[in-house]
Parts: structure tokens; C-alpha cells; sequence
């Protein structure tokens, strides 16, 4: 039998965001336009999201470092991406792209909800071995988290929750820098 669903977008970035570099902990770097609240108990047991997100990341060559790409539900990183290797060639706000899949696999008060999440990140500035420059790749796309697939960290699906999305650097530095220029969160259900 067939599952009668719907595309919902739920969230949408309408302009770019500011580029945002010196920094380590993760942080928004979505316009405040592109955040959304999501009322008590808006997941159910299956129900997914799809988050879209594009732009610009800058990388210094010298020990460029890592990043990674969360989605925050109340606070919470209920996905986390974990550390992506930067590769050693510096870059100037080049292009990527991520797509990340969200399943939810639990509801309920505290800690009880989560989801299943992987992603694939595209962008020149990737790497999977730290210290390759540009001659020794093209276009790579990492999977994201780079682990086991594993639900993310518990959240409260019983509240109210703002739906966010956090970058960080594990290098602060001027030339360590993200800019989203389109951000998209739909519900396929």
C-alpha cells in the first residue's frame, strides 16, 4: 500500500547570509528570516526533513583545519555532520553545497526524541586526508557523519523548537570563513 504524502517547505533563506569567519564554536549562519519555530509535537515516528544549504567557504592553506555542519532543534545538535577535513589549499568563498536526510525514529519529553541523519557535502575546499591540495582532486563529496550511521543527540519534540543551522571551524581565522547564500528545509510527508 502506498504512503499518501505531501512536500512541505517549512523553511526558506531569501537573501545571503553574512560571511562569518574568526570563529570556532559552531554558530547560525543562516539569515534570522530562515529560522523557524516548530510547534509541539510537529514530528511523528518516520516523518523526515531535508535540509538544503549552499554557498561560499574560504580556507587558508596552512593547517586549514576542519569544520562541520549542524542542525540545532531547540538548542540541541540533533545532527551533527562531526569534523570535515578542509584541504590545503587556500580558497576564497569557492562554492559547496550539503544535503542532509533527517528521519525521525523517537518523540517525546527531555531527551527521548531524535533522528537518523547522513549527509553529503560537495566543495573543492573538502578533502578526506588532511594535506591534499587541489592538484590531487577535482570536486570531492564527503558523507557525512563518517562513522556508523547512528541517531543524533535527544531533543524534546513535546515543545516548541526553532529549527536552526550551525557551522564550525576547528581553526579561528580570518581566512576560515562560511557564507550561505540558499538554505531550504523541507518536510516530505
Amino acid at each position: 500500500m502506498s504512503y499518501q504524502g505531501w512536500l512541505e517547505t517549512i523553511a526558506i533563506q531569501r537573501s545571503a547570509a553574512t560571511l562569518f569567519n574568526t570563529f570556532t564554536t559552531a554558530k547560525t549562519v543562516i539569515q534570522p528570516e530562515a529560522l523557524v519555530s516548530l510547534p509541539p509535537n510537529f514530528f511523528s515516528v518516520g516523518r523526515t526533513l531535508r535540509v538544503r544549504a549552499s554557498g561560499g567557504i574560504s580556507n587558508i592553506a596552512t593547517t586549514p583545519g576542519l569544520m562541520n555542519f549542524q542542525v540545532v532543534i531547540g538548542g540541541v545538535a540533533a545532527f551533527d555532520t562531526g569534523n570535515i577535513q578542509l584541504n590545503a589549499t587556500a580558497h576564497t568563498t569557492l562554492p559547496f553545497w550539503i544535503d542532509i536526510e533527517l528521519t525521525c525514529r523517537a518523540i517525546g519529553n527531555g531527551t527521548a526524541a531524535n533522528l537518523m541523519g547522513q549527509a553529503i557535502v560537495t566543495g573543492k575546499m573538502f578533502t578526506t586526508t588532511a594535506g591534499l591540495t587541489d592538484d590531487t582532486q577535482d570536486m570531492p563529496s564527503v558523507l557525512a557523519p563518517a562513522i556508523a550511521p547512528a541517531v543524533g543527540t535527544g531533543f524534546n519534540s513535546a515543545q516548541t523548537n526553532t529549527l536552526d543551522f550551525f557551522v564550525g571551524f576547528t581553526i579561528s581565522n580570518a581566512g576560515n570563513g562560511v557564507q550561505i547564500q540558499q538554505y531550504k528545509v523541507t518536510s516530505e510527508n
